[in-house]
């Protein structure tokens, strides 16, 4: 049984949680807006560039489909204090092989402790906020989102403003890799100890080897890939977002040197806002509808984005391009969370299609514009956000007749 949490416990977690979604936002934004920087110093080509984000994806997918074993074994409170501490790590080796080493396989370490500290995290950071939503009883889980492009805004505005000061990137990577470690300690001592999370309590075996049974199961419901599909679209366009809009500012309309850097934070502040305030409005009219919309906000800012010709324009395709994709993912991670008695293990499989397509995709971008051209390449974001708006029925809540009843579970 879950030991009742007092009114300040909640409070502490709930901050804590908020905290942890920032924090990734942060080292995300870190790499994205200094993206120009390494690539200079290494000299690199879009394609090299995309073959490190292809280290940093695979080894990000690894992180994500291995985060509930990690979970299991460790607990989430443990488990996301020991990963956040790995990507801090990436972030800060990152640095150092672009601006000390001057070496792409440090890089690449880095992007790889990156990836995968980021990936695991991300499970049980989604696990921990579901949670919570479901304890408060209405949309919330919008709202963490916002708090990891929260920190993207901030990641971005750290980011451009050390292009502009000339600071290196090892630096830079240095005070940032330094920050989240702290905020990953601070915050292990808030997350409360939870048996449905798999602390410390719950590690015998048979509790393991039930929990890992259930996440297979996840994968075998076709409303996984359904849900999986509506976020593989809206995840692409968020992670061609976060690695693609500096260098298509740039390069692909070519504006001056940090004129990138605003360029995502334009399009981080406009995902930020909707998912501070989208809760009510999805509380109101739907996730459908509003999934719907959004589809084609994206797609129209991506367009925009793509064929704008003054950089004005671009500001606003890119403000739009945040707006239209910043829902998908945390409104399918509340779709999979319908049933509470499988929660985590169908949030973890929907985390981790939503993260293939976020983390995964970016570099198959990269390899593909050496081809076709940067910005050509961003017309295939538009045909993915198209998909998702199509298949956004799939996030319909569940009826209570649908979802497993408590004592089926105990059982599975």
């Amino acid at each position: 049984m879950e030991t009742a949490l007092s009114r300040s416990q909640f409070v502490r977690w709930r901050a804590a949680i908020f905290a942890i979604f920032l924090a990734s936002g942060l080292s995300i934004a870190t790499w994205a807006s200094r993206v120009p920087g390494i690539k200079e110093a290494l000299g690199l080509d879009n394609a090299q560039v995309g073959l490190i984000l292809l280290g940093m994806g695979v080894s990000s997918i690894i992180g994500i489909s291995t985060g509930p074993a990690v979970m299991a074994r460790l607990g989430a409170r443990r488990g996301m204090l020991l990963t956040m501490l790995t990507f801090a790590s990436g972030i800060v080796l990152v640095g150092l092989g672009a601006n000390v080493f001057g070496s792409v396989p440090v890089v690449i370490v880095g992007m790889v402790l990156f990836g995968f500290g980021n990936g695991s995290v991300d499970v049980m950071m989604n696990v921990e906020a579901t949670a919570i939503e479901q304890q408060m009883g209405r949309t919330i889980l919008p709202v963490f989102h916002a708090f990891f492009s929260f920190g993207t805004v901030i990641g971005a505005g750290i980011g451009a403003l050390a292009a502009q000061l000339s600071i290196n990137v090892a630096t830079h990577a240095a005070i940032m890799g330094a920050l989240i470690a702290l905020i990953a300690i601070v915050c292990f001592f808030q997350v409360p100890v939870r048996e449905a999370a798999l602390d410390p309590a719950a590690h015998e075996t048979p509790a393991f080897r039930a929990r890992m049974h259930t996440a297979l199961e996840a994968w075998r419901e076709p409303r996984t890939y359904l849900i999986g599909v509506v976020m593989l679209g809206m995840s692409f366009a968020e992670g061609g977002a976060n690695d693609w809009i500096a260098l298509g500012t740039e390069q692909g309309h070519g504006f001056a040197e940090g004129t990138g850097a605003v360029s995502l934070a334009v399009f981080s502040v406009g995902m930020t806002v909707v998912r501070l305030f989208g809760g009510p409005l999805v509380d109101r009219f739907g996730r459908v509808l509003v999934l719907r919309i959004l589809a084609v906000t994206a797609a129209s800012g991506i367009l925009l984005f793509i064929l704008a010709p003054t950089f004005p324009l671009v500001l606003v395709g890119a403000a739009l391009w945040g707006i239209g994709a910043s829902l998908g993912f945390p409104l399918g991670m509340s779709a999979a969370a319908d049933d509470p008695a499988k929660a985590a293990a169908r949030v973890s499989a929907a985390a981790t299609i939503g993260y293939i397509a976020f983390l995964g995709g970016p570099p198959v971008l990269g390899i593909i514009s050496e081809h076709i051209g940067l910005l050509n390449t961003l017309f295939i974001l538009v045909a993915l956000v198209v998909m998702s708006g199509l298949f956004s029925g799939a996030a319909r809540p569940l009826r209570d007749d649908e979802k497993t009843p408590v004592a089926t579970a105990a059982q599975d």
